[in-house]
This record gives C-alpha cells, structure tokens and sequence, in this order.
C-alpha cells in the first residue's frame, strides 16, 4: 500500500462475525486504552460536554469521546492545549479520544468559505480573522490535542438539495441544487481528498501514538464511491471512515449508501461512519458492516429538553408531563431515571431555567445509545435481531417522528 504508516499505534481485533448479515464485533486498541465495537462516541465538541463532568460521561458507558479539532484549533489554540499534555489532560479523560479534522465545519459554519487545493479559507467565529486551514494545519492540530485517533482533512460536500430537515441552516444554503453542477462537485472532492490524504500522512509526526484514519467520499453516487475507496484504501491507515452521508440525505439514500460502501473497506480495519446517529440508522449500518459511529443528537437534543427511549421521544415540556411521577424511561438505569428523578420534576427544571434539567436528560441520552450499543453487540453472536427490535420499537419508527429540533 501507499503511504504506509508502519506499526499502527490503532489496532483492530475482529472477534466475531454475524451468520446473517455482515455485522461484526470487534475491539480498538489505542494508547489510552481499549473501546468494544461496534460503539457509539458521543461528541465533546470543545473538550467538553456541555453541563457534564467526564465522571458523568463515564456513568453513561461511553468508552471513546470526540472532540472537534475546529473548534479547539480557534479556542483555547491547539497550543495551549498542548501545554496541559494535550487534550486527555486538560479535560480529565483517561479514555480514548477522536478528533475530527476541521474541514466539515471550516466549510459548513463560516461565511465566505473558499475552497482550494491548498485547503479552507474561512473566517474565524471568534475573531473575525481570517484562517487557512490545510491537511498540514489540521494534522498539526490533531498531533497537538494528542487524540488517539486523527481523521484525515478531507472535502466534504453538501447533499445535492434538502430531502429531510437540516439542523444547521447554513448546509442547506449552501447545497447545490443544479444536478451536473453537483455531480462536478463530488468528482473534485473525492479526487482533492484523495490528495490531501497524501500530503496528511506526509504531515503525521506521532504516527506512534495516535492513528490516523481516511475518509472516503462520493456522496450517494456508488460509482464515484468505489473510486474514492480505492484511492483512499490505497494507504497503510488503521481505519476507514464513511464520509458525506450526514449532510441532508434521506434515510433511505444512507443506508442504500452506507450497505454498498461499508463491504468495499478492509474487512481488518474499523470501519467508521460519521455524524450518523438515530437509532433505526445506527442498527441498519451495524448490519452493513460498520464499527463506529459520533453523533450530537443525545446531548444536543437533550439540552432543547427532547429524551431518547426505547419506544420513541419525549418531550419533556409538554403539559402531559407537569404532573407525571414516573422517570423518563422506566427501564433505564441511567443517572437521571435510576436515580429518582421524575419526568415533572424534569419538566420542571426546563420550565425555570435550571441548568440541572440539560444535564440530566444529556445524561439519560447518553446512556440510552450507550444501553442500544449493548444490546447491538449482545444480539450479533446469535443473530437474534427480532428480539432487538422488539426490545426497541423505535428501530421501526418512520422518519417524521423523528426527534429533531
């Protein structure tokens, strides 16, 4: 392969593969330790949950976090994470850790994005100033926040139109809505991140401590997937990533997308899909074959008081609750439900304005993902997928009912 990285400081154990369809678990190793897969990474986007301390998160189950390498590069600086021994450190995780690259968001979130060969100009959502950000820039970053695992700076474009609802408005301004002008622009991404691919396993100075992992682009076109596989899998990595199918498609077009791509990754290597994280979409990608997955939804949703259970939402400011004593989840053993905490009392909290609600429906979201990921990983050796789904009636929910403020 190109680009070998030699000894990964990532490492891979396959321990067991379904009869009945391409799932599969398996065990990450890293510096800081070890995560079962298939997992579910909750994402601290700025070394932090908001409202939860790291004990917190490891109440939940969460074996991996992610951190947003964008963010830490503007505030605090890449540097002065470093100098706190690097991100583990200045937040207090002891386990591993994800960064993401900071190409999505340089170009999703800042006006007057220009992309080029030699990266993403944009304007920074602190200052103002102007920044460049390119596969050195953002390996540079990754190295310096010392994550176990570093994704690779990649272009990500936007789905062709708007097919389902986007909770950041600036990806639907920005998506194209002239077909030919699209398929252009998948051809060139997919080629640019091929490229910069290169230049970033040139750029990683601790391939001996942390891992970094390709990204493979194409959007829902499986040709142009098939060509961003083989130039992507063409180096040495420890993992691969599915990219650009969390930026507007239906559910439908992700998992026609991610069951013909995710059987084209090494079958010895993690396989990554990012930003996907509803429940239905998480179990169809686990039966494709995928190992990993982030998403924002159990702590975003959380703080806007939307709960995650096993039968569908709630939401927890509806009048119906002001006088319900039961937990949000009765058989969830969580922090929030396991500990006595009632749905009113809850309602309450986000009614006054107290910081204590957003904290404990984040935490009951939290464990709820973390609770499905135990139940994925349980059915996988015997291949008893009716009985997660009857355990889990939100597997079978339409799109509509889905949460999402």
């Amino acid at each position: 392969m190109a680009g070998s990285t030699g000894r990964h400081a990532v490492r891979f154990e396959l321990r067991q593969q379904s009869k009945s369809t391409a799932a599969r678990l398996g065990r990450v190793t890293t510096k800081h330790g070890s995560f079962d897969t298939p997992a579910f990474m909750p994402v601290a986007t700025a070394a932090t949950m908001k409202g939860l301390t790291p004990d917190q998160i490891t109440s939940t189950g969460a074996q991996i976090i992610l951190n947003n390498a964008y963010h830490l590069m503007l505030r605090p600086g890449a540097e002065r994470i470093a100098h706190f021994g690097g991100s583990h450190a200045f937040m207090r995780w002891d386990k591993p850790i994800l960064t993401d690259s900071g190409g999505f968001q340089a170009w999703s979130m800042s006006e007057g994005t220009k992309i080029s060969e030699e990266g993403v100009e944009f304007r920074s959502f602190v200052d103002g100033s102007k920044v460049l950000l390119s596969p050195e820039r953002s390996i540079a970053v990754q190295n310096a926040i010392g994550s176990d695992i570093m994704m690779a700076f990649d272009d990500c474009p936007p789905a062709l139109k708007p097919t389902t609802p986007v909770e950041d408005p600036q990806l639907s301004r920005k998506r194209r809505s002239d077909p030919a002008e699209h398929q252009k622009r998948l051809e060139a991404a997919i080629d640019r991140t091929a490229r910069w691919l290169e230049r970033c396993v040139a750029a990683h100075a601790r391939g001996d401590e942390q891992g970094l992992f390709g990204i493979v682009q194409g959007g829902t076109d499986l040709t142009l997937r098939q060509r961003s596989v083989e130039q992507i899998c063409a180096f040495d990595l420890p993992g691969f990533a599915i990219g650009g199918v969390a930026v507007g498609e239906s559910p439908d077009e992700i998992h026609r997308t991610v069951a013909a791509v995710a059987p084209m990754l090494p079958s010895d290597r993690p396989r990554y899909l990012m930003g996907v994280g509803y429940e239905r979409d998480i179990v169809a990608a686990v039966k494709a074959g995928v190992d990993m997955f982030d998403c924002v939804l159990p702590t975003r949703n959380g703080r806007k008081g939307y709960a995650f259970t096993p039968t569908g939402a709630v939401r927890i400011r509806n009048a119906c609750h002001t006088l319900d004593p039961t937990p949000v989840d009765p058989t969830c053993d969580c922090l929030a439900c396991a500990g006595g905490f009632s749905r009113g009392y809850i309602r309450h909290l986000f009614m006054a304005d107290e910081m204590l609600g957003p904290t404990l429906l984040s935490i009951h979201n939290l464990r709820h993902f973390q609770r499905l990921m135990v139940d994925i990983r349980a059915v996988i050796g015997d291949d008893r997928w009716f009985d997660l789904e009857s355990r889990w009636p939100v597997l079978g929910t339409p799109a509509t009912a889905e949460v999402d403020p």
